[in-house]
Order: C-alpha cells, then structure tokens, then sequence
C-alpha cells in the first residue's frame, strides 16, 4: 500500500511507525513518572504528554473514518477525549483507534486536514505520514523528560523532512517578509530549494548539486532528525548550519503556526 507521492514510507511503514513511536513514548513515559515536566513542552507534565498524544489519536481516528469533509468532525463524533482508568492503558487504546480507521480506510480516502489550504493531500495516507511525526516528536519528549532521548529514528527523520517541507510551510499562507530562497541540504531528507514570497512557500526538491539557478538568500545543513527537531522547537535554531543571511532563517524559523 502506498502514501503520499513524496513519501519515502510506505503506508503501512506509516502505520507501524505510529504504532512503535506511540509504545515509545509509553515506555519512556513509565519510565520518566507522570509527574515529571516534559522540557520541550514546559507546561506540561508527562501526564499531560500522554494525555495529549491520546486525544491527537482519537481526533484522527474519527476524522480518517468520517471521510471527506468540509471541516474537523464535531465534538460529538470524535467523543469523550479524557483519559479513562490507567493512563497507558486508555493511552494504547486510543493508539489502537487510530490504526485501525487508517487500515480500514486505505492511504488514497480523502478527508478533512488542516493542511488543505497549502495544496497538500487530504487524505488518510497524509493523515497517517503526520501522524508518524506527531508520535515522533513526542516520543523524543517523553525520552528527554526520561533522561534518554536520541536522536529520531532515520527513516522517521528523512521522511519528516519532506513532509515538514511540502505540508506545514505551504500551509502558513503569505510569507510576511521580502521574498527569498533557502537551500535545505538535509542529508537523507533531501536537498530541497525554498522560495518565499507573497504567495507563500514553495519548495523544490533537487535531484542534483545547486546550479546557478538556485541562487539563495541562506543555505541550511544539517542532518534530517536535527532539521525536524529543530523546527517543532525541541532543539535550538544553533544546532543547524547557516551560511548566508542568518535573518531568512530565523524568520523561517519562526515563521510557522505548528499545527
């Protein structure tokens, strides 16, 4: 079964992957204590985390079942999001949940997603190629409330990559500033060039060395677990290299709403 066209996952690669970043996080949580503050969500314990990674999962599982829509499925469709009895155990369930609508669905049934706007597919597979980054990075969270956290796993980094890049950026609208073009050379994520301007992001992956034509403001290296942990803010913009205009980055940075 495939996903999205870009992916470098299979939909069922996606769907194991939300399954064992999900467990991750779970083990890491037990091994962390509920109580203990999650460092890339300050607010939050890893209850919270938990907790939170629960209800994204039953919002989608109903979402992805529903089918195509206008909007997100009303309140009393997705249903009670509150954790039940033991927290890891309500928290597998809901995991469970989700897996189970995006099997029956198939990667190509449309449905509604917040990315729509930017031109990205609304589909179960898209649903299911963010959900793979959504357990991701808050896997890494539980890990470092743990005391353990690591890198990404390679193929969840790589393919995060691409999704961040053709999903989250087109989706913010009208680049606020004077138009540019970034060079991302993210390893296995790909090298890609972005332009910013008045009709927002657009990015292009090369298959190539940047030629003339790619001229660019700024050019970003970095390793693919490094790029998406940096832009969903788990690690500092430092850990990236930036030759160029450093201002186009940080903007670019700061740029997204993060949905």
């Amino acid at each position: 079964m495939t996903g999205p066209a870009d992916a470098l996952l299979s939909f069922d690669d996606m769907i194991a992957l939300i399954e064992d970043r999900s467990a991750a996080l779970r083990s890491a949580a037990a091994d962390a204590g509920m109580t203990a503050r999650v460092p890339g969500c300050p607010d939050w314990s890893v209850h919270d985390l938990v907790a939170h990674l629960g209800e994204v999962h039953l919002f989608w599982a109903a979402d992805v079942a529903a089918g195509p829509a206008a909007g997100p499925p009303a309140d009393e469709v997705v249903g009670d999001t509150l954790p039940q009895g033991d927290l890891l155990t309500w928290s597998a369930r809901a995991t469970a949940g989700l897996v189970d609508a995006l099997r029956a669905a198939g990667p190509e049934r449309g449905c509604w997603a917040w990315w729509g706007a930017g031109g990205a597919p609304m589909t179960a597979g898209a649903v299911a190629r963010h959900q793979v980054q959504e357990a991701a990075v808050h896997a890494f969270d539980a890990q470092q409330a743990a005391g353990v956290a690591g890198p990404l796993p390679p193929d969840v980094a790589a393919d995060g990559v691409g999704e961040y890049v053709t999903v989250e950026l087109p989706s913010n609208g009208p680049w606020p500033h004077d138009p540019a073009r970034v060079l991302l050379d993210a390893g296995a994520g790909g090298t890609w060039v972005i332009g910013l301007g008045p009709d927002g992001a657009h990015p292009d992956r090369l298959t190539g060395p940047a030629g003339a034509s790619d001229r660019v403001a700024a050019t970003i290296t970095t390793t693919p677990s490094d790029f998406v942990l940096v832009v969903y803010r788990r690690l500092p913009p430092a850990a990236l290299g930036v030759t160029g205009d450093a201002r186009v980055v940080e903007r670019l940075l700061d740029w997204p709403n993060l949905d």
